[in-house]
């Protein structure tokens, strides 16, 4: 009989878990007691909680995400970069009787130094589904990953997700803004502005220039100040990750904005789901310790 083993995605503010026969998903459930959330509890009664029902003293638990990081359960080292893609399922910390994190990537050099903890194990399973030898993490800190079919040579991390938070919450951009609305409009100007001129510190506050004097629509800033943010990180990794093959590894809204940009550069890019990746690379070492 195929074994059963749980699979789950622990960040700072949310908690997913599957329970797996084979390649067969049985059932699944969502947690807000993220590791910045456990009101109090321990990580083992959150496990508990989210597992109820689910394992008993033979089925083996692969975590992955910020539950192995130092505000987490328990410190799951860093493996430095470049590293074996099977090195990634190779060197998992115990927490408990067959419950394993999965280690994030480090790098460290004096031209570059950054880590990813969850991107990991997106990685693994982009990698079946769409093998590529860039692949395009876009979130909050988005993360340009360089590797082949067997090792993750080199990985770096752009803020964009982040700073358009900050800029449009705390800072004078977004001041007295109305409430935002989509528009693909000001999203492509904002990408072609960033694309041509990715050096963009000097043209920050000229998004809030530009709707105080009423040449950018006031409810439209996020758009055009995405596709600033995201013309500038791509027109500024894409020379340093260029590569025949990029696959972006991300949502449908996150993707097709990343996409555009590409396309605008005259680069092609593939979409494999973000969901879709992590469950495929966290199923292929969760598989491998429960037989």
């Amino acid at each position: 009989m195929t074994a059963r083993y749980i699979a789950i995605d622990w960040g700072s503010t949310n908690l997913r878990a599957w329970l797996y026969q084979g390649d067969k998903c049985l059932e699944s459930r969502q947690s807000e007691a993220g590791v910045t959330r456990l009101k109090g509890k321990s990580p083992e009664a959150v496990l508990a909680e989210v597992t109820q029902n689910w394992r008993d003293s033979a089925t083996p638990v692969v975590m992955a995400g910020m539950v192995g990081s130092n505000v987490g359960w328990k410190i799951a080292p860093y493996l430095p970069v470049p590293a074996h893609f099977s090195a990634i399922g190779e060197q998992l910390t115990s927490v408990g009787d067959k419950i394993w994190i999965i280690p994030g990537l480090c790098v460290s050099r004096d031209d570059n130094h950054n880590v990813m903890r969850g991107e990991e194990t997106q990685l693994l399973g982009a990698r079946t589904l769409s093998p590529s030898s860039v692949y395009v993490m876009p979130g909050t800190h988005c993360k340009w990953v360089r590797a082949d079919n067997a090792q993750i040579h080199d990985f770096r991390t752009v803020m964009t997700g982040e700073l358009h938070h900050l800029l449009l919450r705390y800072s004078l951009v977004g001041a007295g803004l109305p409430e935002q609305e989509t528009s693909p409009v000001a999203f492509t100007a904002g990408l072609e502005r960033g694309l041509a001129t990715p050096t963009i510190l000097p043209q920050l506050f000229e998004v809030r220039a530009s709707h105080v004097l009423g040449t950018l629509p006031r409810a439209q800033v996020s758009e055009f100040l995405s596709g600033l943010l995201i013309g500038a990180e791509v027109a500024t990794l894409s020379e340093s990750f260029d590569a025949r093959q990029i696959t972006i590894v991300a949502g449908d809204a996150l993707a097709e904005c990343y996409q555009q940009a590409f396309s605008a550069i005259g680069r092609h890019a593939t979409v494999v789901s973000g969901e879709k990746a992590f469950q495929a690379g966290i199923r292929s070492i969760a598989h491998a310790v429960a037989n």
